[in-house]
């Protein structure tokens, strides 16, 4: 059995067509506008969910039946939608949606109809940075939902917090720490500060705010600064019981 390959799409700018005007397509919708595609809307009628989106540059609704020429771009050699969504209630429309798709090298996804489409959409939780996709193949969107709802309880939004200061902390160390083995330790180092109590009891912002002061205070933190070599071990020894210093003060 050949399973799906699981990638993190960048969309942004990138323009993606959605087939259909009601309620599914409006979640399609706002999903890509999330990560940020420009989306073309093809219905006769839309929900007042996708007639609000219409003020918007990203958004364009065309109040039309599905016509194969939309789909294709006559003056270019390339397809002109990165990805296409058919989320019409007419199967017969979906299906020749993913023939016109197919034929052109098109990602197509045909909403309930996994046997028909080159992606599926997981179910996804998000916290900021972090994003958990979830997905059974097509065999059980319920379960699949079923799953990221606990994921959602277990991953609380402390987590978007936790993220921004791991990714902060990090473009701290890469500009000022030069041995790409010491950056690697340390990032190690950090996911074992509690970071993510002190969220939760009101104590990370005081806390963050006395590691930087901390950081900025160490010697070895300047040496680096000036390109200049450092003892490893030294290094890494002076990093952990910052950690463990700071995890002490509170």
């Amino acid at each position: 059995m050949n399973h799906p390959y699981p990638i993190m799409m960048k969309l942004s700018g990138r323009r993606c067509l959605v087939i259909g005007g009601g309620a599914v397509a409006e979640r399609k919708v706002k999903s890509l506008l999330q990560a940020g595609a420009h989306v073309t809307i093809v219905s006769t009628e839309f929900t007042l969910g996708l007639m609000e989106m219409e003020n918007q540059s990203e958004v364009v609704l065309c109040r039309q039946t599905f016509h194969p020429s939309i789909m294709i771009d006559r003056d270019s050699d390339f397809a002109p939608y990165t990805l296409v969504v058919a989320a019409t209630n007419d199967a017969e429309v979906n299906a020749h949606v993913h023939e016109i798709a197919s034929k052109q090298g098109q990602l197509i996804n045909v909403v309930d109809q996994p046997h028909l489409s080159s992606f599926i959409v997981p179910s996804v939780v998000r916290r900021g940075k972090l994003v958990i996709a979830v997905s059974t193949g097509g065999a059980s969107p319920s379960a699949a939902r079923k799953i990221a709802q606990e994921l959602d309880n277990a991953y609380g939004e402390e987590y978007e917090t936790y993220l921004d200061f791991l990714s902060d902390l990090r473009l701290l160390i890469q500009s000022r720490v030069a041995d790409k083995q010491a950056r690697q330790r340390v990032f190690k180092e950090m996911l074992e500060w509690d970071v993510l109590a002190k969220i939760r009891d009101g104590t990370f912002e005081s806390w963050k705010k006395k590691l930087y002061i901390t950081l900025e205070k160490e010697p070895w933190i300047q040496e680096q600064v000036g390109d200049r070599g450092i003892d490893l071990s030294a290094w890494l020894a002076a990093i952990k019981d910052i950690g463990q210093q700071v995890q002490g003060g509170g």
